[in-house]
């Protein structure tokens, strides 16, 4: 016998119908949301608004300034000159004017300018940033008379004018004489346009005339949170020379106390080595109206790559080095000198390379005799090569070497190797260097972020943004109102914050899927399951619309 199909009926095409409306509808309002919010790129809030908004901040920068006038005969006149510059401030400076009181009268008394500025420090201590400039008639004897300002080691000085007690043209010419030699003081002692441009050397464009300024921003280290410090000794020959040298003593004493006045800035490490059989690299050349060989300005940058190679470096760290050669000259090369583009000797017998280090050779040949015998024991003398690593020293850390204007003297920096002015000014260019860099670096991320949607911004990442951000802000509020120190600790930690989220590894765009490769993925999974409901969807729709046609037939 033949099997005949089963009749449909009404009601299986019912249940078969809601089967399929329900697999549907499980399939939407289920399956679609979970699928989407367990494959969704997990994106933390990021304070996008308040970082477009530093990209629109103008930095402000003010210093307290305090212009103190030493008591003379004519108190009025005094009043009046303060009543007049104090309608006269200068503009980034918060100036005050008021006259000296009994103790600072007895300090300028001293005998000595140095002696007087260490009695004005120790009886008040200038806050960082700020300077305190005293105004000294023309009878006082604590200036030579060739010299009409005195800078001193700390953040004061010594400005002399006129004191003719006379009313009329003569106090206009004194008001004249005062307001440019405190403008000068202020550009020496304080920041200026020059500093902010070099801290900013790599995204302010240089006009032509500035080449002192690109000379001083390509020379010196980038800011960074800790620099390496390493000393070497190169002996070439240790056959003819066995060297000694007190490296450690030399570091406590010469370089210590420069480091430890600049920790506010950064953290240094200090390590040393003797390399032997290292050579510079490039062959000197012998002089005969000299009798000795030298090393032109020319041939000087094939020195550093030959000697590089065998210094080594800190795998483990990513600070910047800096690298202090004293190099000794074999017995066939020696003595070595070298010469500027002149063909002039160059007094320090050394020299540096920008952003690297420096170099110094060390002639050894007055230990040789007509009865020498090798190897000659050399104690190098510390003190003189001390002295020159550490002017390289201030020059690579961005410390710059000003020439005073005329009629200035400034005071030797002491045995610290560095005044406190000149430490406020290192200060004020790298809290503007740090919050440039920072501020560059969260809106390069937030940029990359935004065009790249499929990057995971985790809670790490959104922390550290906001909290660079955050820092920065603080850093641009405490520079307007003159708090230095502040400013530079906020800055230091923008620029931390900022580079470790930019620098995260989670940020790797690799690490994720591109759209393509999703689709490749998903399709052959999830198309062999939606065909069938999609179908039955299509039979669901076509049957509703027969039956409202033939409703339609039979009402006709």
């Amino acid at each position: 016998k033949s099997i005949s199909p089963t009749a449909v009926t009404p009601l299986d095409r019912r249940r078969g119908q809601l089967a399929a409306l329900s697999i549907a509808a499980v399939v939407i309002i289920v399956g679609v949301p979970l699928w989407w919010r367990t494959t969704e790129t997990y994106r933390a809030w990021l304070p996008v608004s308040q970082i477009k908004d530093l990209a629109k901040l103008q930095l402000h920068l003010s210093a307290d300034v305090e212009v103190v006038f030493a008591r003379v005969d004519g108190d009025l006149l005094v009043q009046f000159i303060i009543l007049r510059l104090q309608n006269m401030k200068p503009a980034r400076y918060e100036t005050k004017y008021r006259t000296a009181t009994i103790m600072e009268e007895d300090a300028l008394k001293k005998p000595t300018a140095a002696e007087a500025d260490l009695s004005l420090h120790m009886l008040s201590e200038s806050p960082c940033g700020s300077l305190v400039v005293y105004v000294i008639p023309e009878s006082s004897s604590l200036l030579p008379e060739d010299v009409n300002v005195y800078i001193g080691q700390r953040r004061t000085a010594l400005v002399r004018i006129s004191a003719q007690m006379r009313v009329g043209k003569t106090l206009e010419q004194l008001l004249a004489q005062l307001e440019p030699r405190i403008k000068q003081v202020l550009q020496v002692m304080s920041f200026s346009h020059t500093d902010i441009t070099v801290a900013l050397s790599d995204r302010v464009r240089f006009r032509p005339g500035n080449k002192e300024s690109i000379a001083d921003s390509m020379r010196a280290f980038k800011s960074s949170p800790g620099y390496e410090i390493t000393f070497s000794l190169l002996n070439p020959d240790p056959k003819s020379h066995q060297l000694h040298w007190d490296i450690e003593g030399a570091v406590q004493t010469y370089i210590q106390p420069l480091l430890t006045k600049l920790s506010p800035l950064a953290n240094f490490s200090i390590d040393s080595q003797t390399l032997y059989y290292t050579m510079l690299g490039v062959t000197p050349r012998f002089d005969s109206s000299l009798e000795a060989y030298t090393l032109n300005a020319d041939s000087l940058a094939h020195v550093i790559n030959p000697v590089e190679a065998r210094l080594g470096s800190n795998a483990a760290s990513s600070n910047p080095v800096l690298n202090f050669l004293l190099y000794v000259p074999d017995i066939r090369h020696s003595p070595l000198y070298i010469h500027d583009h002149r063909k002039q000797e160059v007094p320090s017998n050394a020299f540096h390379s920008p952003r690297w280090g420096g170099i110094m050779v060390y002639n050894v040949n007055g230990f040789y005799g007509s009865e020498t015998e090798f190897p000659v024991h050399v104690n190098i003398n510390m003190a003189k090569v001390m002295g020159v690593f550490l002017a390289q020293l201030r020059l690579l850390l961005g410390v710059q070497s000003l020439s005073p204007p005329p009629g200035f003297l400034v005071a030797p920096c002491g045995s610290t190797g560095l005044a406190d002015w000149e430490l406020d000014r290192l200060m004020w260019s790298r809290s503007v260097e740090n919050i440039a860099t920072a501020t560059t670096t969260i809106t390069s991320l937030a940029q990359l972020l935004d065009q790249i949607g499929n990057i995971v911004i985790n809670d790490n990442i959104a922390q550290q943004v906001s909290s660079a951000v955050t820092s920065l802000q603080l850093a641009m509020a405490e520079l307007e109102v003159g708090n230095l120190g502040f400013a530079l600790q906020y800055s230091k930690e923008a620029i931390l914050a900022s580079e470790k989220a930019f620098f995260d590894p989670s940020l790797l765009h690799l690490l994720y899927f591109p759209d393509d490769q999703k689709f490749a993925i998903y399709i052959p999974l999830f198309l062999p399951m939606c065909v069938p409901i999609l179908l039955s969807m299509l039979k669901i729709v076509s049957e509703v619309r027969q039956r409202r046609r033939e409703k339609q037939a039979k009402k006709e």
